[in-house]
């Protein structure tokens, strides 16, 4: 074990000597770079990546302080944590609102702990190994496992992609009318052309500002009359029902808060922003660890909590309206935007609607962008939001497919509600080994160097992988009771 003052000096020597690489290195290196958590050792790294460049973080010096800091370190958490709360979910939420009043409002403050600590998983996998969750599990786990795993992703993303276009469709058509066929296949296509033709600085600041689009459903709650003091208090106080219905609306919440699409997305972009700053993987740079993974958990919490505040203002407003009026069938949120208008009235029914829309330009793009991150590194091929189309023309041509294929549903006699169900079903097959392998990954030195995750996150980690594979075999009972 090297002395203090041998760290220190290490620390010293790799802020001001020129990284080098070794003249073998062809992908794969056998460098040693100093890597700090909380403390500073010397390790051996194996995820180095051919792109490494030197040069220095901006979050080397004059770390700025104050709001501004704060606005400037949120990112893929912020962006990550809003696309949660896309159409489809808006939909799950408002049946849950609709359905069950406030009763399901705790389990809200159930799942904030476990979404943040398995996105955090998510996020220090592409930032300290400078690969994907693709490609790790490329590196390191069979193939056969990658194979299964993107493929289930592509087919719930599609399926998902179909429903938060129809969404957006329909809402469209309720507040000015039209075909709504029409207006899915137009917001697809509009999707496409921003994600394929800005450049990723350019793209990542239109996704950041979309999220303010959410608090259109603070408006909603806003006129909604909730009674506050009920609400507030069935966030600590559960009103527990022991039958099917309640039992599915559970596993319901955590699908669409613990989603798999999240995990590739925010993996994705946090590699994106090494290249965008032209750093090193976290790995290779122990005097930018520090800094970068508290950026990285600042981010990660507030676009969670930003998440579960939109998802618990939605909840809130459908309970006070549609639920305290007796209305208690709610499939799609294009349905409950339109109950809400005889009840709520015009102002809540239009900030409802054109949340829809705002939220699915938000989610459509991470939906495509996580499948064409996954595809791309199951290739072992690069992929980029910042790549010109023509070099990197899978990883586009993903992105214009599966959006395609998703707008198309509808008019090929698939409904994308019905179908939203058997994508849950996916989901639910896929979470629970994605995410045992993804706390595998973190734990195994060969992907992480001496990076691995701290104590408490693995125990919130691992807590997050328990409950969610519980409610996914929860889940896939029902699934088959209905069928037999």
């Amino acid at each position: 074990m090297p002395s203090k003052a041998a760290i220190l000096a290490l620390a010293d020597a790799e802020r001001n000597v020129p990284f080098r690489l070794p003249a073998s290195h062809t992908g794969q290196s056998n460098c040693r770079a100093p890597i700090r958590r909380r403390v500073l050792v010397a390790t051996h790294c194996s995820a180095c990546d051919c792109r490494c460049v030197n040069k220095s973080s901006p979050n080397d010096v004059g770390h700025p302080r104050g709001f501004s800091a704060f606005l400037k370190a949120l990112g893929p958490g912020l962006v990550t944590g809003a696309a949660d709360d896309d159409p489809s979910g808006i939909g799950t939420h408002s049946q849950v609102g609709a359905e069950f009043g406030y009763g399901l409002a705790w389990t809200f403050v159930l799942s904030f702990p476990l979404m943040v600590a398995i996105q955090l998983i998510a996020a220090e996998i592409g930032r300290v190994t400078g690969a994907g969750i693709s490609r790790n599990l490329r590196r390191h786990y069979p193939r056969p496992l990658l194979w299964f795993m993107v493929s289930l992703l592509l087919i719930a993303n599609i399926v998902n992609l179909g429903a938060d276009l129809s969404a957006m469709g329909a809402a469209l058509t309720l507040l000015i009318g039209g075909n709504g066929a029409l207006y899915t296949l137009l917001f697809g296509i509009v999707c496409i052309l921003l994600e394929v033709g800005l450049s990723y600085p350019r793209y990542a600041s239109i996704l950041k500002w979309t999220t303010l689009s959410l608090f259109t459903y603070v408006a909603v709650v806003a006129v909604a009359h909730v009674p506050w003091p009920h609400a507030l208090r069935s966030l600590v106080v559960p009103q527990l029902q022991f039958n099917a219905a309640y039992a599915t609306a559970f596993v319901a919440i955590l699908g669409t808060t613990i989603s798999p699409y999240l995990f590739f997305w925010q993996a994705g972009q946090e590699i994106e922003e090494q290249h965008r700053h032209h750093v090193k993987p976290l790995c290779l740079t122990a005097s930018t660890a520090g800094p970068e993974l508290k950026r990285i958990q600042v981010d990660t919490l507030t676009g969670m909590a930003f998440s579960t505040l939109i998802s618990l203002a939605i909840v809130f407003a459908t309970a006070a309206t549609l639920h305290a009026n007796g209305v208690r069938d709610i499939a799609t949120s294009s349905q409950a935007a339109e109950a809400l208008r005889p009840i709520a009235g015009q102002f809540a029914f239009a900030m409802f609607a054109a949340g829809i829309i705002g939220t699915g330009l938000l989610a459509v793009p991470v939906l495509a962008g996580s499948a064409a991150y996954a595809v791309t590194e199951m290739a072992g091929i690069s992929g980029s939001l910042d790549a010109k189309p023509l070099s990197a023309r899978l990883f586009y041509g993903t992105i214009a497919a599966t959006t395609l294929a998703g707008a198309s549903l509808n008019g090929i006699g698939i409904d994308p509600a019905r179908a939203l169900y058997w994508a849950a079903v996916v989901n639910g097959i896929l979470a629970g080994p994605l995410m045992v392998v993804m706390m595998l990954i973190v734990r195994n030195p060969r992907a992480m160097g001496r990076l691995t995750v701290s104590l408490p996150q693995m125990i919130f980690g691992w807590a997050a992988t328990a409950i969610m594979a519980a409610s996914s075999v929860l889940f896939l009972g029902f699934v088959v009771a209905d069928l037999i």
